[in-house]
C-alpha cells in the first residue's frame, strides 16, 4: 500500500496544505503518483465555497473507486469540516478529516487500512483554537515559495461559508514563520508569498505581532529578495502599512485587494467592512508609494437583489480604479450562509451576462495596464523555460507575466529587463 495520489480543489491555502501532506507520505516511504494513475490511497483535499465545489469532491471520490475499487479514500478539508455526516455517508470514504488533524493523515490512513474501519476525526469549527503546524520542507520549485502564516476568519460575510469551515482566526507563531523562511532562503528561494485565509488578521490572537511587524521582520532575512502578499482586505492599508511595505524594498508592488462589489448597497448586504469611498482611498494610498502597482481584485456579480443600477455602479467603480485584473465570480448560493435565503435571487442568465461584461472590462484594463509599462525597466524573477524555444518565463514585482529569450539559463534568477512588446496577457522583454 505505497502509492498515493492527491486531488486538490480550491485556494492557495489548500494547495499549500496538500504539498505538506504529500511530504508526510513521502517521509513514510510512500510514492506520490498523478491523479490519473492507479493508486492505493486517494486523498481529496476539498473546497466548500460553493455547492459546486462539494459536487466536484463527490465526483472525484466516485472516480477514485472506479480506477481502483479496493483503494482507500481520505476526504480532507473544508467540505468535510462543514458537512462531516454527509461525507461519512458517501460510499467508499474511509477517512474523514476536516481543517485540523491533517498532520495525522498517514497514521489515520494506515489505521483504517489495518482495522478496516471508517475513521472520522472532524472536530467542530469552534474547537479550532490553535494554528496547526503543517510544514513544507522540500519544494520542487526554486523560485517562489508559498508560506501559510494564518488560518480562520472572523469576518462572516453574508455569502461566505469559510468562517464555519476554517473556524476563528489562528496565527502561526512568529518564530516558526521565521524558521521556515530562513530554511527557504538557505534552499535558494528568492520570493516568499505570505498566504492564509485572512492574512490581514495575522497576529490578532498573538502578542506584540501583526501583519505589519511580520513583514518588517521578515524583510531582514538574508537571501529573501521578494515578499509577496496574497489577498488582503482594504482595512489593513494605512500610512504605516504602506511606509513599511515601501521601506523594506522587498514587498512586491502587487496588491490583491478584495472588493466584491462597487456598489455600497451591495457591499452592505454582503456584510463587507468598508464602502467604495474608503476602498478608493486605500488604492490612492497604495499608488502614492507604488505608482506602477498591480492592483487586482475579486468581484461577485449577481449577488441577491443586485439591480441593473447597482451593477452599473460596480462597472463605473472598477473603471475608476483601473485594476490590472479582475477575477469575476457569478454568485453561487451556499447553504449555511445568510445570502442563501436572501430574497430577489438573480436569474442565472443575468449573472452570465453581467459576468461576460465585467470580464471584457477586466481584459481591457489589463491591456491598458500593460501598455503603460512598455519601455520601462523591470526586475523579473524567471521561473521556467519553454522546451526548445530558448524562451524563459517570469514575473515582475507587480505581477506581470514576462517572456525573454536567452541562451543562458535564467531559471531562479532575478534579471533587470526592458519591457518591449505586448503579446496577449504577457510582455516580451529584452
Amino acid at each position: 500500500m505505497d502509492r498515493v495520489t492527491f486531488h486538490t480543489l480550491g485556494c492557495k491555502v489548500n494547495q499549500y496544505e496538500t504539498e505538506a501532506m504529500m511530504e508526510l507520505f513521502k517521509n513514510k516511504g510512500y510514492t506520490i503518483v498523478s491523479e490519473e494513475d492507479f493508486a492505493d490511497i486517494y486523498v481529496i483535499n476539498t473546497c466548500t465555497v460553493t455547492n459546486m465545489s462539494d459536487r466536484k469532491s463527490r465526483q472525484f471520490i466516485r472516480k477514485a473507486k472506479k480506477i481502483n475499487p479496493d483503494c482507500l479514500v481520505a476526504v480532507v478539508g473544508c467540505y468535510s469540516q462543514v458537512s462531516p455526516e454527509e461525507v461519512e455517508n458517501i460510499e467508499g470514504v474511509d477517512v474523514i478529516i476536516g481543517t485540523n488533524n491533517r498532520n495525522m493523515i498517514v497514521e489515520l490512513c494506515e489505521e483504517s487500512k489495518n482495522t478496516g474501519e471508517k475513521i472520522n476525526k472532524v472536530i467542530t469549527s469552534n474547537q479550532l483554537r490553535s494554528f496547526e503546524e503543517i510544514k513544507i520542507n522540500t519544494i520542487e520549485s526554486k523560485t517562489r515559495a508559498y508560506l501559510k502564516v494564518q488560518d480562520g476568519c472572523n469576518q462572516y460575510c453574508s455569502y461566505c461559508i469559510i468562517p464555519y469551515a476554517r473556524g476563528p482566526v489562528r496565527s502561526r507563531e512568529y518564530l516558526e514563520v521565521e524558521r521556515e523562511v530562513k530554511k527557504l532562503a538557505k534552499n535558494g528561494f528568492k520570493e516568499i508569498v505570505l498566504t492564509g485565509i485572512h492574512i490581514a488578521s495575522y497576529g490578532k490572537d498573538l502578542e506584540a505581532i501583526d501583519l505589519k511587524k511580520l513583514i518588517y521582520n521578515l524583510s531582514f532575512i538574508e537571501g529573501i529578495q521578494r515578499i509577496r502578499l496574497s489577498s488582503i482586505e482594504p482595512n489593513i492599508i494605512d500610512e504605516e502599512f504602506m511606509k513599511i511595505a515601501y521601506n523594506t524594498k522587498k514587498v512586491c508592488d502587487h496588491f490583491h485587494l478584495s472588493l466584491q462589489s462597487g456598489s455600497d448597497t451591495v457591499l452592505s448586504r454582503m456584510n463587507r467592512k468598508y464602502n467604495t469611498i474608503e476602498y478608493y482611498e486605500k488604492v490612492d494610498l497604495i499608488r502614492k508609494y507604488f505608482p506602477n502597482a498591480g492592483i487586482t481584485t475579486d468581484v461577485i456579480v449577481g449577488f441577491p437583489g443586485e439591480t441593473d443600477e447597482e451593477f452599473k455602479q460596480t462597472l463605473e467603480f472598477v473603471q475608476k480604479i483601473g485594476f490590472s485584473k479582475i477575477h469575476v465570480f457569478k454568485f453561487s448560493p451556499r447553504k449555511g450562509t445568510k445570502a442563501y435565503s436572501m430574497k430577489d435571487q438573480v436569474p442565472s442568465s443575468i449573472k452570465e451576462e453581467r459576468s461576460k461584461i465585467l470580464i471584457d472590462v477586466s481584459d481591457s484594463m489589463m491591456k491598458d495596464f500593460n501598455k503603460k509599462l512598455i519601455g520601462c525597466k523591470a526586475d523579473v524573477l524567471f521561473e521556467s523555460k519553454f522546451q526548445g524555444e530558448g524562451l524563459y518565463e517570469g514575473y515582475t514585482t507587480n505581477y506581470v507575466r514576462v517572456f525573454k529569450k536567452s541562451e543562458s539559463d535564467l531559471v531562479g534568477q532575478i534579471k533587470k529587463v526592458t519591457l518591449k512588446e505586448i503579446l496577449d496577457d504577457k510582455i516580451m522583454a529584452i
